[in-house]
């Protein structure tokens, strides 16, 4: 409205969950707007024209996915969706992220505002200065995946613009790629739909484990792990235990948990380790790249950061790429929030900085060798 107020509009079918959050947002110096349905909230988008929708999951009539995705394409808008954020409800959360919401929050429940109330104006405000994600090209990204599932060549996407060199690899380090060596990927707000840009992408035969730190709760990322694998010619897991890591799997970090990585038998494993209390987001990227360091050469670590609000990750990665390992920065262009990859970037921290949709080509040419990159030369 011209007067740097940020407006919500908050959907909810709930008269007292609307309140609720209402005065959650007001209080936090937001302008607020309401709407009981999913057909109200449409009408009303263009009249209220918000900086930021909050849709509830579960609403009768049109539900929160129908009507997220008539606003993704009708009047695009950054979308917080409002849960319970229970194991029933992941698979629908789930979806609205895949459609392009930035983030599902709990919903605040009576009495017990605390740090649900704090999180929730946190992403709202965050919300504020993403861009809104519309699914493109999803099919092709399908017909690739179930390609490769059924064990066809790997065939990239002919956009593909040519490979960024190694950087600061010696002959040495190049050679002994195919030996033990792990991905580490740290992402959170807007993650699901990036890690869809990138992980079905990865060709069956890829020669390192990857291990995912996704900011999510642990409702989530079982749900979310057997989505991907739906989608990946690699095998993806959550860890709910110690798992060994091998090439060609991808370890999800239980949600509400820390990951480490820890040497057991002279096997490499991904553990799940209780959240650490000094660090605000989980499953914790830094803790995960520092225990990688202490037990692996830099050179055999690739670090990449993609979207997501804070900066949790930039420290480790950035100190990862000073001792000579690789590391790879989301670009703006398609962070939904470039908040973690900002900062590594602001840090010297990034080898590489790329779209989402160019990380997957660049990790297969530094890590598979010529022969077996069918499509990607």
């Amino acid at each position: 409205m011209g007067d740097g107020v940020l407006t919500v509009l908050v959907v909810d079918d709930s008269a007292l969950m609307r309140r609720r959050i209402a005065d959650l947002l007001s209080e936090a110096g937001f302008r607020v707007e309401t709407a009981a349905t999913g057909e109200e909230a449409l009408a009303r988008l263009p009249v209220v024209d918000p900086d930021v929708v909050t849709l509830d999951v579960t609403m009768p009539g049109m539900d929160g996915l129908t009507c997220l995705a008539r606003i993704m394409v009708e009047h695009p808008k950054p979308v917080v969706m409002v849960s319970a954020l229970t194991g029933a409800g992941a698979e629908e959360t789930l979806e609205a992220l895949r459609l392009g919401a930035v983030e599902a929050v709990q919903k605040p429940a009576a009495g017990a505002i605390g740090r649900i109330g704090e999180e929730l104006v946190e992403t709202v405000r965050a919300a504020a200065s993403s861009r809104p994600r519309r699914v493109h090209g999803l099919r092709e990204r399908l017909r690739l995946a179930r390609a490769r599932i059924a064990g066809e060549d790997f065939v990239a996407p002919e956009e593909l613009p040519p490979a960024v060199p190694p950087l600061a690899a010696s002959p040495a380090a190049v050679a002994a790629m195919g030996g033990e060596g792990v991905v580490l990927i740290g992402v959170s707000t807007g993650g699901p739909s990036t890690l869809e840009d990138i992980l079905p992408l990865l060709p069956a035969g890829f020669p390192w484990p990857v291990v995912v730190a996704q900011h999510m709760p642990a409702a989530f990322t079982a749900t979310l792990a057997r989505r991907l694998d739906e989608l990946c010619a690699l095998r993806v897991v959550e860890v709910e235990r110690a798992t060994v890591l091998a090439p060609g799997m991808v370890c999800i970090a239980r949600g509400s948990a820390d990951v480490e990585l820890a040497r057991r038998g002279g096997r490499l494993q991904a553990v799940c380790v209780p959240a650490s209390q000094d660090r605000p987001w989980h499953p914790n990227a830094d803790r995960l790249v520092t225990s990688a360091l202490r037990l692996l050469p830099a050179d055999r670590l690739v670090g990449v950061l993609l979207t997501g609000m804070g900066n949790d990750g930039a420290a480790a990665m950035a100190e990862l790429h000073a001792r000579g390992g690789r590391t790879i920065a989301e670009s703006e262009d398609s962070a939904v929030v470039f908040g973690m990859p900002q900062d590594l970037i602001r840090r010297g921290g990034a080898g590489v900085v790329l779209p989402s949709g160019r990380i997957a080509g660049q990790l297969t040419r530094w890590l598979m060798p010529a022969g077996r990159r069918v499509g990607i030369d």
